[in-house]
């Protein structure tokens, strides 16, 4: 049975000892470069697939290419140093993933931020829920080519910036917000900044119907990708899937509402799924759970304009150490289920901090979903599944 190897943000070349016959290799041994318009094009990743008739019999996902031993650097630095590095591996989500971290150390402290700082975590997650959305939404396949190639609108990309001003007027950061703290905030919100904030969701709300219609509304798009990349809900459970990808094959399951953190408790967040389980549902459910999520925005501006002025932090010792134990704390993040398992000795930094990650749990349902499809259809399948390469490997 012959052999292809596709590569996503490798450097495209006939596979290594392949002998070539006029322009050709002799073997059906090949690294074809997919990219690069995807978002994860930052970082290599490898499909192992066996193909019969430009149809893909068996799949094998090969990842690794961008490890940086993320945990092993966790171990020496301190709590507070450690924010630094867990907002870089999903640089689409840093600022839920350097909430989970502070999340974890707080729940081995007994500590409960104040109030006013816990409103403002909910609201700048649900910000960035809606910035990761609009990147993979602005960079969908192109229906009008035949290879499937992804395309990119820069209008989405304009009203992505609306939200990334806000962002990066609160925090400094443009990427890497750096925002959390344990305890709390790093500080409080500039003067006026909910109200521009308010404007800012309102703007991209108005402007959502053009979003879908270059995406979910696009009728070609939806032929492209209709019945294309089918992940079972028994497979996505199988594989650990999380987030639009396993929303999108039936899995209800979300942690702000099943096991709430932050204030979602106090917040109505409805289940968005589908029944499908192809990667127009898996466009379909991330564009409804973005316009959901700026509906949460709205809700915390409104709570936070009724709360009185007060401390977005908890005043700590120069020196942090956390009790000798263990502690799990997991989010909702934009890409999936992350998850943060803490191990502490007492000192001022982690003897262990295991990261659970969204899209490594994604991407290895790729061996259950991809059997059946096409070799032109790898492209959509692929950038319906949401991942960065980063948050991945790790």
């Amino acid at each position: 049975m012959p052999e292809l190897v596709v590569g996503v943000g490798l450097t495209s070349a006939a596979a290594p000892g392949a002998a070539v016959e006029g322009g050709h290799p002799s073997r059906a041994d090949l690294v074809l470069p997919i990219g690069q318009h995807h978002p994860s094009a930052h970082g290599a990743f490898r499909l192992r697939l066996q193909v019969e008739d430009e149809v893909v019999v068996a799949a094998e996902p090969v990842v690794g290419y961008m490890h940086r031993g993320a945990e092993k650097l966790f171990e020496v630095r301190d709590y507070r140093q450690v924010i630094v590095l867990a907002n870089r591996h999903d640089w689409l989500s840093a600022f839920a993933n350097e909430l989970g971290v502070v999340l974890a150390v707080e729940r081995m402290l007994g500590l409960d931020p104040p109030e006013r700082a816990v409103w403002v975590r909910t609201l700048l997650a649900e910000l960035n829920r809606v910035l990761a959305a609009l990147m993979f939404l602005a960079s969908p396949p192109d229906p009008a080519r035949a290879d499937a190639a992804t395309t990119t609108y820069p209008d989405i990309l304009a009203l992505r910036e609306t939200l990334q001003a806000v962002l990066e007027e609160v925090s400094g950061g443009r990427v890497h917000f750096m925002f959390n703290r344990v305890g709390g905030l790093k500080e409080d919100l500039p003067d006026g900044w909910t109200g521009r904030a308010r404007a800012a969701v309102a703007h991209v709300r108005s402007q959502w119907p053009a979003v879908e219609a270059v995406s979910v509304g696009d009728e070609r798009f939806r032929d492209r990708l209709r019945g294309v990349g089918v992940l079972t809900r028994t497979d996505a459970l199988a594989y650990g899937a999380s987030g639009p990808v396993a929303h999108a094959s039936g899995v209800a399951a979300d942690l702000r509402r099943d096991a709430p953190y932050l204030a979602y408790g106090e917040l109505d967040v409805p289940a968005v799924t589908r029944a499908e389980g192809d990667s127009l549902a898996r466009f379909e459910v991330l564009a409804e759970q973005a316009r959901v999520a700026l509906d949460l925005a709205d809700a915390c501006l409104d709570r936070l304009a009724a709360l009185p002025p007060g401390p977005v932090d908890v005043r700590l010792p120069k020196v942090l150490t956390v009790p000798e134990g263990s502690a799990y704390a997991v989010t909702e993040n934009p890409l999936g289920l992350n998850g943060y398992y803490l191990v502490s000795r007492g000192e001022k930094v982690p003897w262990r901090l295991k990261l659970r990650s969204a899209s490594f749990g994604n991407v290895q349902a790729l061996e259950a979903l991809l059997p059946g499809c096409r070799v032109q259809d790898l492209v959509p399948v692929l950038c319906s599944l949401f991942f960065v390469t980063g948050d991945m490997d790790r």
